[in-house]
């Protein structure tokens, strides 16, 4: 493992073994649903010398047809589009197209959602709140071979093997599992639980198991104690009205 630090001083860590950088340009699509996110990365991308923006999407059916398509070598990935999980899509991803390497680029927690995107098979995790040059440090780690993980993910979390069943009463949503994660974000977005079946293609019961265990992990009473609970911490993860740190 080896560090290096940032602008702000933070150590941001890398792992795993370095292999040599491909002498014609990177082929990078980005999968954004924010305009103006897609456009401050296509900048970023176009200022590269070794780097080709070649092709953007807007949601994750949008993704996956467009890594057909343009078969990129890397794909800079927003982490919920459309009311997906993210974490989902990287699972197909990374099953359809196993050479494609993934950047997570979120608004996400990262102490929350980076050793689950790693888990799920993406390279590497990055704030949108990260400027233009730490993104690009964050594409060139990912391309040599290596994980990149930023400064508020222990290292263990690197090596936790995947758990369907964190243990009962840890607190707040880091113990629940991936599926009651995206159960709990989409209960904040104000979808029902027949809208969230329908849309994870599930039973009406799966969710309401979910959201039973939901409940029992977090110690809320009752369901309106979830979907306030759920509401509040959706809130903090809506996306900044503002990129200018990416821009920059």
């Amino acid at each position: 493992m080896s560090g290096k630090k940032n602008s702000n001083g933070h150590e941001n860590r890398v792992v795993g073994a370095v292999s040599e950088m491909p002498m014609n340009k990177t082929r990078i699509l980005v999968a954004d649903d924010h305009p103006l996110v897609r456009e401050a990365l296509a900048a970023i991308i176009g200022r590269q010398t070794n780097f080709i923006h070649c092709g953007e999407a807007t949601s994750a059916i949008e993704t996956q047809k467009a890594v057909a398509l343009h078969k990129p070598d890397l794909v800079l990935l927003d982490l919920w589009m459309d009311n997906r999980d993210g974490l989902e899509l990287i699972k197909d991803l990374t099953s359809q197209f196993p050479s494609v390497r993934i950047l997570v680029l979120s608004q996400c927690d990262e102490a929350l959602y980076a050793d689950r995107v790693l888990r799920a098979g993406a390279r590497g995790f990055v704030m949108k709140e990260q400027t233009a040059s730490e993104i690009v440090a964050a594409i060139q780690v990912v391309l040599a071979g290596e994980l990149y993980i930023g400064p508020k993910v222990p290292v263990r979390a690197l090596h936790k093997p995947v758990e369907n069943k964190p243990q009962n009463g840890s607190p707040g949503a880091e113990c629940l599992t991936d599926r009651e994660l995206q159960v709990l974000r989409l209960l904040g977005a104000g979808m029902s639980t027949r809208k969230i079946a329908e849309g994870l293609q599930v039973s009406f019961k799966t969710v309401e198991t979910h959201r039973e265990n939901i409940k029992h992990k977090l110690g809320l009473s009752d369901a309106m104690e979830l979907v306030h609970f759920a509401t509040t911490w959706g809130r903090s993860l809506e996306p900044s009205t503002t990129v200018k740190t990416i821009a920059a």
